[in-house]
Protein backbone atom coordinates (compact mmCIF):
# COMPACT_ATOMS: atom_id res chain seq x y z
CA UNK A 1 0.00 0.00 0.00
CA UNK A 2 2.69 2.36 1.12
CA UNK A 3 6.34 2.15 2.02
CA UNK A 4 9.84 3.42 1.84
CA UNK A 5 11.67 1.64 -0.96
CA UNK A 6 15.45 1.49 -0.78
CA UNK A 7 17.62 1.26 -3.86
CA UNK A 8 20.37 -0.41 -1.87
CA UNK A 9 21.33 -1.51 1.63
CA UNK A 10 24.95 -1.16 2.62
CA UNK A 11 26.60 -3.78 4.85
CA UNK A 12 26.23 -3.13 8.57
CA UNK A 13 29.19 -2.35 10.79
CA UNK A 14 29.94 -3.75 14.21
CA UNK A 15 30.91 -0.36 15.64
CA UNK A 16 28.90 2.81 16.06
CA UNK A 17 29.60 5.47 13.43
CA UNK A 18 31.00 8.72 14.74
CA UNK A 19 29.23 11.98 14.04
CA UNK A 20 32.02 12.96 11.67
CA UNK A 21 31.59 9.72 9.70
CA UNK A 22 27.84 10.30 9.37
CA UNK A 23 28.34 13.89 8.19
CA UNK A 24 30.92 12.73 5.66
CA UNK A 25 28.55 10.05 4.38
CA UNK A 26 25.72 12.56 3.99
CA UNK A 27 27.98 14.99 2.16
CA UNK A 28 29.13 12.22 -0.13
CA UNK A 29 25.52 11.30 -0.89
CA UNK A 30 24.76 14.93 -1.73
CA UNK A 31 27.85 15.18 -3.93
CA UNK A 32 26.84 12.04 -5.84
CA UNK A 33 23.51 13.47 -6.94
CA UNK A 34 21.19 12.49 -4.09
CA UNK A 35 22.86 9.19 -3.41
CA UNK A 36 22.85 7.82 -6.95
CA UNK A 37 25.74 7.67 -9.38
CA UNK A 38 24.12 10.49 -11.33
CA UNK A 39 21.45 13.10 -10.79
CA UNK A 40 18.01 11.56 -11.41
CA UNK A 41 16.65 12.35 -14.83
CA UNK A 42 13.83 14.85 -15.32
CA UNK A 43 11.55 11.91 -16.12
CA UNK A 44 12.21 10.01 -12.90
CA UNK A 45 12.38 13.12 -10.72
CA UNK A 46 9.33 15.01 -11.98
CA UNK A 47 7.48 13.54 -14.97
CA UNK A 48 6.98 10.04 -13.54
CA UNK A 49 5.64 11.01 -10.07
CA UNK A 50 3.42 13.79 -11.48
CA UNK A 51 2.12 11.55 -14.27
CA UNK A 52 1.35 8.68 -11.88
CA UNK A 53 -0.39 11.07 -9.49
CA UNK A 54 -2.60 12.50 -12.24
CA UNK A 55 -3.47 9.00 -13.44
CA UNK A 56 -4.30 8.00 -9.85
CA UNK A 57 -6.52 11.08 -9.57
CA UNK A 58 -8.46 9.79 -12.58
CA UNK A 59 -8.75 6.16 -11.39
CA UNK A 60 -9.85 7.14 -7.87
CA UNK A 61 -12.37 9.62 -9.31
CA UNK A 62 -13.66 6.86 -11.56
CA UNK A 63 -13.86 4.43 -8.62
CA UNK A 64 -15.72 6.97 -6.48
CA UNK A 65 -18.23 7.72 -9.22
CA UNK A 66 -18.80 4.01 -9.87
CA UNK A 67 -19.43 3.42 -6.16
CA UNK A 68 -22.02 6.21 -6.11
CA UNK A 69 -23.82 5.00 -9.24
CA UNK A 70 -27.02 3.02 -8.69
CA UNK A 71 -28.06 2.49 -12.31
CA UNK A 72 -28.28 -0.74 -14.35
CA UNK A 73 -24.90 -0.49 -16.14
CA UNK A 74 -22.64 -3.44 -15.25
CA UNK A 75 -18.93 -2.86 -14.78
CA UNK A 76 -16.89 0.33 -14.42
CA UNK A 77 -15.87 0.45 -18.08
CA UNK A 78 -19.47 0.30 -19.30
CA UNK A 79 -20.41 2.85 -16.65
CA UNK A 80 -17.77 5.33 -17.85
CA UNK A 81 -18.65 4.87 -21.51
CA UNK A 82 -22.36 5.28 -20.87
CA UNK A 83 -22.21 8.00 -18.22
CA UNK A 84 -18.99 10.04 -18.54
CA UNK A 85 -20.78 13.14 -17.21
CA UNK A 86 -21.23 11.38 -13.86
CA UNK A 87 -17.49 11.09 -13.26
CA UNK A 88 -17.56 14.18 -11.03
CA UNK A 89 -19.70 12.33 -8.52
CA UNK A 90 -16.47 10.64 -7.45
CA UNK A 91 -14.95 13.90 -6.14
CA UNK A 92 -15.91 13.41 -2.44
CA UNK A 93 -14.35 9.95 -2.30
CA UNK A 94 -11.30 10.67 -4.47
CA UNK A 95 -10.60 14.01 -2.82
CA UNK A 96 -10.72 12.59 0.71
CA UNK A 97 -8.70 9.49 -0.15
CA UNK A 98 -5.97 11.35 -2.02
CA UNK A 99 -5.75 13.99 0.71
CA UNK A 100 -5.06 11.23 3.24
CA UNK A 101 -2.53 9.43 1.04
CA UNK A 102 -0.73 12.61 -0.03
CA UNK A 103 -0.45 13.74 3.59
CA UNK A 104 0.97 10.34 4.54
CA UNK A 105 3.55 10.34 1.76
CA UNK A 106 4.64 13.93 2.26
CA UNK A 107 5.11 13.19 5.95
CA UNK A 108 7.82 10.75 4.85
CA UNK A 109 9.16 13.09 2.17
CA UNK A 110 9.46 16.20 4.33
CA UNK A 111 11.21 14.37 7.17
CA UNK A 112 13.56 12.82 4.60
CA UNK A 113 14.45 16.33 3.44
CA UNK A 114 14.89 17.57 7.00
CA UNK A 115 17.30 14.70 7.76
CA UNK A 116 19.08 15.15 4.40
CA UNK A 117 18.15 11.66 3.26
CA UNK A 118 17.76 11.70 -0.55
CA UNK A 119 14.24 10.62 -1.49
CA UNK A 120 11.97 10.75 -4.50
CA UNK A 121 8.63 12.45 -4.67
CA UNK A 122 5.77 10.05 -3.83
CA UNK A 123 5.11 7.51 -6.57
CA UNK A 124 1.39 6.75 -6.62
CA UNK A 125 0.21 3.46 -8.07
CA UNK A 126 -3.10 3.68 -9.97
CA UNK A 127 -5.40 0.69 -9.73
CA UNK A 128 -8.56 -0.64 -11.33
CA UNK A 129 -11.70 1.37 -10.53
CA UNK A 130 -13.66 -1.64 -9.28
CA UNK A 131 -12.83 -0.82 -5.65
CA UNK A 132 -10.81 2.31 -4.75
CA UNK A 133 -8.75 2.99 -7.87
CA UNK A 134 -5.26 2.85 -6.35
CA UNK A 135 -2.74 0.50 -4.76
CA UNK A 136 -1.28 3.29 -2.64
CA UNK A 137 2.13 4.89 -3.05
CA UNK A 138 5.81 4.53 -2.21
CA UNK A 139 8.75 6.83 -1.73
CA UNK A 140 12.13 5.74 -3.02
CA UNK A 141 14.94 6.32 -0.56
CA UNK A 142 18.05 6.69 -2.71
CA UNK A 143 20.59 6.05 0.04
CA UNK A 144 20.64 4.03 3.26
CA UNK A 145 19.18 5.69 6.36
CA UNK A 146 22.25 5.57 8.60
CA UNK A 147 20.95 7.61 11.52
CA UNK A 148 18.62 6.07 14.12
CA UNK A 149 16.85 9.37 14.71
CA UNK A 150 16.23 9.84 10.99
CA UNK A 151 14.94 6.26 10.70
CA UNK A 152 12.41 6.89 13.45
CA UNK A 153 11.29 10.32 12.25
CA UNK A 154 10.89 9.29 8.59
CA UNK A 155 9.11 6.07 9.51
CA UNK A 156 6.63 7.53 11.97
CA UNK A 157 5.83 10.82 10.20
CA UNK A 158 3.83 9.28 7.35
CA UNK A 159 1.33 7.14 9.25
CA UNK A 160 0.74 9.71 11.99
CA UNK A 161 0.21 12.55 9.51
CA UNK A 162 -2.16 10.44 7.42
CA UNK A 163 -3.93 9.23 10.56
CA UNK A 164 -4.75 12.77 11.69
CA UNK A 165 -6.29 13.64 8.31
CA UNK A 166 -8.16 10.30 8.21
CA UNK A 167 -9.72 10.98 11.62
CA UNK A 168 -10.91 14.43 10.53
CA UNK A 169 -12.32 12.97 7.30
CA UNK A 170 -14.03 10.19 9.24
CA UNK A 171 -15.78 12.68 11.51
CA UNK A 172 -17.06 14.57 8.44
CA UNK A 173 -18.00 11.32 6.70
CA UNK A 174 -19.92 9.99 9.71
CA UNK A 175 -21.94 13.21 9.94
CA UNK A 176 -22.97 12.66 6.30
CA UNK A 177 -23.64 8.91 6.69
CA UNK A 178 -27.02 7.24 7.16
CA UNK A 179 -28.30 4.59 9.56
CA UNK A 180 -30.40 1.84 7.99
CA UNK A 181 -31.95 -1.45 9.00
CA UNK A 182 -29.64 -4.44 8.58
CA UNK A 183 -32.14 -6.10 6.26
CA UNK A 184 -31.48 -3.29 3.77
CA UNK A 185 -27.73 -4.01 3.61
CA UNK A 186 -26.00 -6.69 1.59
CA UNK A 187 -22.71 -7.29 -0.19
CA UNK A 188 -19.41 -6.15 1.33
CA UNK A 189 -19.33 -5.09 4.97
CA UNK A 190 -16.40 -3.18 6.41
CA UNK A 191 -14.68 -4.13 9.63
CA UNK A 192 -15.03 -1.84 12.61
CA UNK A 193 -11.77 -0.91 14.34
CA UNK A 194 -12.02 0.46 17.86
CA UNK A 195 -11.58 4.05 16.69
CA UNK A 196 -14.45 3.78 14.20
CA UNK A 197 -16.77 2.39 16.87
CA UNK A 198 -15.88 5.21 19.24
CA UNK A 199 -16.23 8.01 16.68
CA UNK A 200 -19.50 6.55 15.36
CA UNK A 201 -20.89 6.59 18.91
CA UNK A 202 -19.60 10.13 19.40
CA UNK A 203 -20.91 11.55 16.11
CA UNK A 204 -24.04 9.49 15.42
CA UNK A 205 -24.85 8.15 18.86
CA UNK A 206 -25.93 4.68 19.89
CA UNK A 207 -27.63 2.77 17.09
CA UNK A 208 -30.01 -0.19 17.51
CA UNK A 209 -28.38 -3.64 17.31
CA UNK A 210 -30.39 -4.45 14.17
CA UNK A 211 -29.11 -1.37 12.29
CA UNK A 212 -26.03 -0.55 10.22
CA UNK A 213 -24.26 2.62 9.15
CA UNK A 214 -23.97 3.24 5.42
CA UNK A 215 -20.80 5.29 5.15
CA UNK A 216 -20.75 8.39 2.99
CA UNK A 217 -17.97 8.27 0.32
CA UNK A 218 -15.85 10.59 2.50
CA UNK A 219 -16.36 8.19 5.41
CA UNK A 220 -15.38 5.22 3.24
CA UNK A 221 -12.22 7.02 2.11
CA UNK A 222 -11.44 7.75 5.77
CA UNK A 223 -12.05 4.10 6.69
CA UNK A 224 -9.59 3.06 4.02
CA UNK A 225 -7.10 5.62 5.34
CA UNK A 226 -7.32 3.98 8.78
CA UNK A 227 -6.88 0.56 7.16
CA UNK A 228 -3.75 1.71 5.32
CA UNK A 229 -2.41 3.22 8.55
CA UNK A 230 -2.84 -0.05 10.44
CA UNK A 231 -1.18 -2.08 7.67
CA UNK A 232 1.81 0.24 7.52
CA UNK A 233 2.27 0.27 11.30
CA UNK A 234 2.68 -3.51 11.51
CA UNK A 235 6.20 -3.94 13.01
CA UNK A 236 7.43 -6.03 10.09
CA UNK A 237 10.54 -5.57 7.95
CA UNK A 238 10.68 -2.22 6.20
CA UNK A 239 7.07 -1.25 6.66
CA UNK A 240 6.69 2.03 8.55
CA UNK A 241 6.01 0.06 11.71
CA UNK A 242 9.20 -1.92 11.15
CA UNK A 243 11.20 1.32 10.98
CA UNK A 244 9.61 2.61 14.17
CA UNK A 245 9.95 -0.67 16.08
CA UNK A 246 13.60 -1.08 15.08
CA UNK A 247 14.41 2.50 16.04
CA UNK A 248 12.73 1.98 19.42
CA UNK A 249 13.76 -1.55 20.31
CA UNK A 250 16.56 -2.58 17.97
CA UNK A 251 16.86 -6.33 17.44
CA UNK A 252 13.67 -7.00 19.38
CA UNK A 253 11.78 -5.73 16.34
CA UNK A 254 12.38 -9.11 14.69
CA UNK A 255 10.84 -10.88 17.68
CA UNK A 256 7.78 -8.64 17.44
CA UNK A 257 7.47 -9.38 13.71
CA UNK A 258 7.71 -13.12 14.31
CA UNK A 259 4.95 -12.80 16.92
CA UNK A 260 2.69 -11.00 14.44
CA UNK A 261 3.01 -13.59 11.66
CA UNK A 262 1.03 -16.39 13.38
CA UNK A 263 -1.59 -13.79 14.36
CA UNK A 264 -2.03 -12.87 10.70
CA UNK A 265 -2.23 -16.53 9.72
CA UNK A 266 -4.88 -17.24 12.35
CA UNK A 267 -6.89 -14.22 11.24
CA UNK A 268 -6.58 -15.51 7.68
CA UNK A 269 -8.18 -18.82 8.70
CA UNK A 270 -10.98 -17.41 10.86
CA UNK A 271 -11.61 -14.05 9.20
CA UNK A 272 -10.21 -12.37 6.10
CA UNK A 273 -8.13 -14.56 3.73
CA UNK A 274 -6.20 -11.47 2.62
CA UNK A 275 -4.06 -11.82 5.75
CA UNK A 276 -2.45 -14.86 4.12
CA UNK A 277 -1.19 -12.58 1.34
CA UNK A 278 0.20 -10.12 3.87
CA UNK A 279 1.98 -12.90 5.76
CA UNK A 280 3.45 -14.17 2.48
CA UNK A 281 4.56 -10.67 1.43
CA UNK A 282 6.13 -10.16 4.85
CA UNK A 283 8.23 -13.24 4.21
CA UNK A 284 9.32 -11.85 0.84
CA UNK A 285 10.20 -8.41 2.27
CA UNK A 286 12.07 -9.89 5.20
CA UNK A 287 10.88 -10.14 8.78
CA UNK A 288 13.75 -8.28 10.40
CA UNK A 289 14.80 -4.70 9.74
CA UNK A 290 18.25 -4.04 8.23
CA UNK A 291 20.67 -2.54 10.76
CA UNK A 292 21.56 1.14 10.84
CA UNK A 293 25.01 2.59 11.37
CA UNK A 294 24.35 4.12 14.79
CA UNK A 295 21.84 1.81 16.54
CA UNK A 296 22.69 3.09 20.02
CA UNK A 297 21.94 6.81 19.63
CA UNK A 298 19.29 7.67 22.27
CA UNK A 299 15.93 8.64 20.81
CA UNK A 300 15.00 10.77 23.79
CA UNK A 301 11.81 10.87 25.80
CA UNK A 302 9.78 12.80 23.23
CA UNK A 303 10.40 10.34 20.38
CA UNK A 304 9.79 7.39 22.70
CA UNK A 305 6.38 8.80 23.60
CA UNK A 306 5.58 9.33 19.92
CA UNK A 307 6.60 5.71 19.29
CA UNK A 308 4.12 4.47 21.89
CA UNK A 309 1.47 6.73 20.36
CA UNK A 310 2.12 5.02 17.01
CA UNK A 311 1.62 1.64 18.67
CA UNK A 312 -1.67 2.88 20.16
CA UNK A 313 -2.74 4.06 16.69
CA UNK A 314 -2.09 0.53 15.37
CA UNK A 315 -4.34 -0.93 18.06
CA UNK A 316 -7.09 1.65 17.45
CA UNK A 317 -7.12 1.30 13.63
CA UNK A 318 -6.60 -2.47 13.26
CA UNK A 319 -9.63 -4.41 12.02
CA UNK A 320 -9.16 -8.19 12.46
CA UNK A 321 -11.73 -8.81 9.70
CA UNK A 322 -11.57 -5.73 7.46
CA UNK A 323 -13.89 -7.14 4.78
CA UNK A 324 -16.76 -9.59 4.95
CA UNK A 325 -19.59 -10.38 2.56
CA UNK A 326 -23.27 -10.77 3.35
CA UNK A 327 -26.02 -11.85 0.98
Amino acid sequence: MDGLEKDEQRPSRSVVATEQEQDAAMQAADAEGNGDDAEPSFFSKWALPIGLFLLTCFTTLWAGAYQAYRGPVRGPVNFLLANPEMLWQGIPFAGALLFILVTHEFGHYLLSRIHRVPASLPLFVPGPPHFIGTFGAIIRIRAPIMNRLALFDIGVAGPLAGFIVAVLALIVGLRLSTVVDQTATFGMHLGEPLLLKFLAWLVIGAIPPDSDIILHPIGFAAWFGLFVTSLNLLPIGQLDGGHVAYALWGGRQRTMALAFLPILLILGFVGWPGWFLWAFMAGLWGIGHPPVMDPHTPLGRGRTIVGWIALAVLVLTFAPVPFSFHS
